[in-house]
């Protein structure tokens, strides 16, 4: 069976020994992800966020929650939550070791509880010029619970600090992204890592990436327009903090998507639905032709599949729009 090339060395630092000045030159300027170890401990959270400490402070709290089974997800960038419950019964399902498909992301830790910020702050790597350093989400899973491949849409930067549990961090730097199928008008890709398909993605073949284990404490710096995907390899909690795009190019492509993608894309689901998928069978036929406009040498091959995706309806266009719009900045 093919195996995506995960073979590219991650740089490992230890969180208190590295400078800010050291961490800006070797990973943030030039888009260098980093595991720094520790990140967690430099701040009273790394000690007092237990799972029990959760509970008891924050236990009654109603949250919304997903559910990976619902198929919904797979075709839009902005789902409504599944269904809601008491934050302590969630941290009760996702910490049982066993499977779920249970997981709750960018929840607003601080705006549901503010005096959390004096416990875990914007770490200092990524503070300084900061307009986003007030906003940090937290992310959970129950084990084997993933997040399918994508990049952020606002191509920021994303400091992200595990406090409880292990995952499994996936990354694929930007130039890779004309391999990775992206959905049209999305920031999300059409290939399964988990089962990828090399018939269906030849692509895949020319694709290298990452592959990292956090641990409780560790932080994963992934630079801005990194495509990644995330396994809960038991019952985890983390919190991320953004920084924008440092190079210009990288702000402009932050400033298309949120103003003129997005806002498409929450259009085409208005009028079509986010389960519109179940409703509409697309044989797409693309078959071996040349595509890039990179630099040439981008090939995107698909035999006839049967895809229940609305939005492969407009891949066409999307690929148009995306050439234009990259040609303007």
């Amino acid at each position: 069976m093919d195996q995506i090339d995960l073979s590219l060395k991650i740089a490992v630092e230890k969180a208190d020994e590295l400078t800010y000045k050291d961490f800006k030159k070797k990973y943030l300027i030039p888009g260098k992800p980093v595991l720094l170890k520790g990140l967690a401990n430099m701040q009273p959270a790394g000690k007092k966020w237990t799972i029990d400490w959760f509970k008891e402070t924050m236990g009654e709290l109603q949250i919304g929650v997903f559910d990976n089974n619902v198929k919904k997800h797979l075709y839009s960038t902005t789902v409504n939550p599944d269904m809601k419950m008491d934050f302590g019964d969630f941290l009760d399902l996702i910490t049982k070791d066993e499977p779920s498909t249970i997981r709750m992301f960018r929840y607003n830790l601080y705006k549901q509880n503010p005096i959390l910020r004096k416990d875990f702050s914007c770490p200092s790597f990524i503070k300084r010029f900061n307009p986003m350093r007030r906003f940090g989400f937290m992310f959970l899973g129950g084990k084997d619970t993933d997040v399918r491949l994508h990049y952020d849409v606002d191509y920021s930067n994303v400091l992200l600090t595990q406090f409880y549990g292990r995952k499994k961090v996936i990354l694929f730097p930007p130039e890779y992204s004309k391999f990775l199928y992206q959905v049209p008008y999305n920031t999300h890709s059409l290939v399964d890592i988990k089962n990828a398909d090399f018939d269906t993605f030849p692509g895949l073949k020319h694709v290298k990436g990452y592959e990292i284990i956090q641990e409780a404490g560790d932080g994963v710096f992934m630079p801005s327009g990194h495509w990644h995907y995330n396994t809960y390899l038991s019952g985890g909690i983390s919190v991320a903090f953004r920084k924008l795009a440092v190079s210009p190019k990288g702000l402009l492509k932050g400033i298309k998507f949120m103003t003129l993608t997005m806002p498409f894309d929450k259009m085409m689901n208005f009028f079509l639905g986010q389960n519109s998928a179940s409703k509409f069978v697309i044989i797409v036929i693309s078959s071996s032709f040349l595509f890039s406009f990179h630099d040439g040498t981008g090939i995107l091959s698909m035999n006839v599949n049967v895809i229940t995706s609305p939005e492969l309806i407009f891949r066409p266009f999307g690929y148009l729009t995306t050439a234009v719009l990259e040609a303007l900045i």
